[in-house]
């Protein structure tokens, strides 16, 4: 009975401050945005120019040639066709340093224990290109409102890395793109190493607030690793609702690839299930690195919320179990695609974490290999070893490698559809 009042109470307390926001709008806030043009000059995230060009009165690095779709020139080892990509980062077990310099020598992959030639490679000199993923939404909000003890809006629990990152570590060689997801995922910039441009989304997610309680996290990784049909991007100021949008698999090799989610790792009403979105995860072969937040929320109320009996909030989950589920699917992404998960509860950790995000992003060796002609539809675990100093014995006992832990194969009818191949 005690249980079932401290429930009560904590539902009321949240549900009171869910009804201090005001009435959601009927439209997405992004999508309101778009009819505010940027304060800028630059009203379009047009791509940056050729090479020689300018755009108003501002030079810009030219778009990689990988990014245009253009022939570039040969890096290290030219890319074949239907290749599974690996991205490896290797540091030393005792000093957690990250290990730099190797060569395509150093590296094995096994899969299922069978060692496969490596037919792609490239340094971590290569530049990288890097979608962030962030959590915008009124439940996001709720639970960083009552986690801070309402010292601050409670948006800034994934606005403040987001705004650290993008401000601090994207270099004029990088290439960042951003998408905010609630009910649904929408860009907010295509891919653009414009700080004109970066602080335009820094802006967009200060000035807006969020709109919806859903947070569709398993949709909003879909539509950023393999692409779809969503909301155009908005500082693009499109006249259509909605477009196309590739995906990072559509990023051809030779560039170093990543993800970086921020949010607290529920979701409520995604069109996939869990399931469905590891397998994607696990298929894109792009690391997933992961700022967890709602923590301190967790920390402060985790012993008032229901056990596991389904305490909701607008038809929202927020039970003690959920949350464990959500702690859960953020180390599962984040292990299975070679990434790391960093569950943030205080402000002060955030340099330190973004910092460790950073190193390992910069020491990512892109790694590749051929699966012969695998076609059963079963799950290959994947296994990278380093021999660091080249004396024929892998290091395994000094050396770590963070890298994507399994592939899955395709099905025996979607190979006999498919001539060729393609990147897995």
């Amino acid at each position: 009975m005690k249980s079932i009042c401290v429930c009560r109470r904590l539902f009321v307390l949240i549900a009171g401050v869910a009804l201090s926001f005001g009435a959601v709008p009927s439209v997405s806030v992004f999508a309101q945005s778009r009819r505010q043009p940027p304060s800028s000059d630059q009203k379009k995230n047009t791509r940056p120019p050729e090479s020689g060009q300018q755009t108003g009165d501002q030079k810009q690095e030219p778009l990689p040639p990988d990014l245009t779709g253009k022939p570039q020139e040969a890096e290290k080892v030219s890319v074949t066709t239907n290749v599974v990509n690996v991205d490896a980062v290797v540091y030393n077990k005792a000093t957690g340093q990250p290990q730099l310099r190797l060569t395509k020598d150093n590296f094995a992959i096994f899969v299922d224990g069978v060692k496969k030639d490596i037919t792609n490679f490239a340094t971590p000199e290569a530049p990288i290109t890097i979608t962030l993923v962030v959590e915008y939404s009124k439940l996001g909000q709720i639970l960083g409102l009552y986690g801070n003890g309402g010292m601050e809006a409670g948006q800034l629990e994934v606005i403040r890395p987001t705004a650290m990152f993008l401000s601090q570590f994207i270099t004029p060689q990088d290439y960042v793109s951003v998408i905010a997801y609630d009910m649904r995922p929408t860009p907010l910039t295509d891919f653009t190493n414009d700080p004109r441009r970066i602080q335009e989304v820094i802006n967009l997610l200060l000035h807006n607030t969020p709109a919806f309680s859903e947070t569709n996290m398993f949709d909003a990784l879909k539509l950023t690793l393999v692409g779809g049909r969503a909301d155009s991007v908005v500082l693009e100021e499109s006249k259509a609702r909605t477009s196309d949008y590739a995906g990072m698999v559509a990023v051809p090799g030779g560039r170093r690839k990543a993800v970086l989610l921020v949010g607290s790792g529920l979701d409520t009403f995604s069109k996939i299930n869990h399931d469905q979105a590891r397998k994607i995860v696990q298929n894109a072969g792009i690391p997933i690195y992961i700022v967890g937040t709602a923590n301190l929320f967790i920390k402060k109320y985790g012993d008032q919320m229901d056990p596991g009996r389904g305490t909701n909030i607008s038809g929202i989950p927020i039970d003690r179990m959920t949350f464990l589920q959500a702690d859960n699917t953020m180390k599962t992404f984040a292990k299975e695609s070679g990434g790391s998960y960093y569950p943030v509860t205080f402000e002060g950790e955030l340099p330190t974490v973004l910092g460790n995000i950073n190193a390992l992003l910069r020491s990512q060796y892109s790694l590749g290999f051929k699966p012969d002609d695998v076609h059963d539809g079963k799950s290959h675990k994947i296994v990278v070893r380093v021999d660091v100093d080249g004396d024929g014995q892998y290091d395994d006992k000094a050396y770590v490698v963070k890298a994507r832990e399994v592939y899955n194969a395709p099905k025996p009818d979607a190979a006999s559809s498919k001539a060729g191949g393609g990147k897995q």
